[in-house]
């Protein structure tokens, strides 16, 4: 739409009923106007490259890490020019390339899918960052708007982590750089997806930021920082399935942002002493320790969009009364907008652009669960978050076990293992 990002309801509608009125191929217009089209180039590229590095936070950090061995690779696709440029121009000076990954490609020739939040798609990267020791290891999606991150722990493995912990590090970091910085106004925002880890507001609450939740995809993203222009300032938003924006003069998920950002989370941490598993157990430490988890179970055809239907009635109809042993104390109906305390029985109604086909129940002991049909895909998506206790950075493990422990526990009880 008029801002550049992804249209929203009237527009969706109206361009559709636009569609529906083509009665014959005939009637389309297959001459465009040329004149219309404006070819950009490197000029365009370098005022994003400029607008890029003014995002920047810490160019003491970066000046005294500038040698960080950092990893990258575009997994074939358009990330290989701007991304590599943009680390450049905030001040990196060592990017190891994947040189079979530079090559664009639309056959994806070195992986089976060109995902970076699968495991399969990092591993050209992860091989070449154990031949050189690498601090960290970050790739783009072949479209260069979502981002992968794989960090080294303290045994010298190299671990991918989650859409909800790249979300949540750039986030913190972000609001704790503004703190520092002493740029707080008190118009400052940020933004999550409904579906995205709790702890980000944990994180905003302690530190006075205001939160917006928002549905699944990036152009609610998009609808809140239209509706708060000129009224407060965006430091950054995301969502759990590895997608991130840092600025607001770009109004989509923007790897080469992102990525520039996170190198730069990991100088800024350094010269605070901590590596980058540490940076992200001082988050678990401070605000609280999560764990999160994805099941998507996929009904292809007629009768499998029936099954899901009656999937999301059953839920409706019956809603759990308790999860991995704790009671559910909360439930969230996106179709009508009610949020029902199931202790009291209270029902309010939840502040929302339009209504939406999700249900999320929430228990005793932090635990999230979130249910939607995909828009896209064949298939039902669970989003399972459960809490745990994070006292030192020694306590990470036992944590991660205890979690992955409890998230069998959920999808046991929800039918889904």
């Amino acid at each position: 739409w008029s801002d550049g990002a992804q249209i929203i309801a009237p527009h969706d509608v109206n361009i559709i009923d636009n569609v529906n009125k083509i009665k014959s191929v005939s009637e389309i217009k297959f001459e465009g106007d040329k004149s219309k089209i404006v070819i950009i180039g490197d000029e365009m590229d370098q005022k994003f490259l400029t607008a890029i590095k003014g995002l920047q936070l810490s160019p003491e950090a970066v000046a005294q890490y500038h040698d960080l061995k950092l990893v990258y690779t575009p997994i074939h696709g358009t990330g290989v020019k701007l991304i590599p440029a943009s680390l450049r121009n905030y001040g990196f000076t060592n990017i190891i390339n994947v040189p079979e990954q530079d090559v664009p490609s639309g056959d994806f020739p070195t992986v089976e899918s060109p995902n970076p939040e699968v495991p399969s798609a990092m591993a050209m990267a992860i091989a070449k960052a154990k031949e050189v020791e690498a601090d960290l290891i970050l790739a783009s999606d072949p479209d260069a708007d979502r981002i992968g991150c794989v960090l080294r722990d303290d045994n010298g493995e190299y671990v991918l982590i989650n859409g909800n912990q790249i979300v949540m590090i750039l986030l913190n970091y972000i609001m704790t750089r503004n703190k520092e910085l002493g740029r707080i106004t008190g118009k400052e925002y940020i933004v999550k997806t409904i579906v995205t880890t709790e702890t980000i507001k944990s994180i905003a609450d302690q530190n006075g930021f205001k939160m917006y939740d928002c549905y699944t995809g990036f152009k609610w993203i998009a609808a809140v920082i239209r509706d708060n222009e000129g009224v407060g300032r965006y430091l950054g938003g995301g969502e759990e399935s590895y997608g991130f924006l840092a600025e607001d003069f770009c109004r989509d998920k923007d790897a080469v942002s992102a990525i520039s950002l996170m190198a730069e989370a990991l100088a800024w941490a350094k010269t605070k002493g901590m590596n980058f598993l540490q940076m992200l157990q001082d988050i678990y430490i401070k605000y609280g320790y999560s764990r999160e988890a994805g099941v998507s179970l996929v009904r292809k055809g007629k009768s499998g969009a029936e099954e899901i239907i009656a999937i999301m009635k059953e839920f409706r109809a019956n809603p759990p009364k308790q999860i991995a042993g704790s009671d559910v104390v909360i439930v969230k109906d996106y179709a009508d907008l009610n949020m029902k305390n199931l202790k009291t029985g209270e029902v309010t109604k939840m502040d929302m652009p339009t209504t939406s086909n999700v249900l999320q129940y929430f228990t005793e002991d932090g635990t999230k669960i979130s249910i939607r049909p995909s828009g896209t895909e064949p298939k039902i998506k669970f989003y399972v978050e459960v809490k745990g206790s994070m006292k030192t950075n020694a306590d990470y493990a036992d944590a991660n076990n205890k979690a992955d422990a409890k998230i069998e526990a959920v999808k046991k009880d929800l039918g889904i293992d």
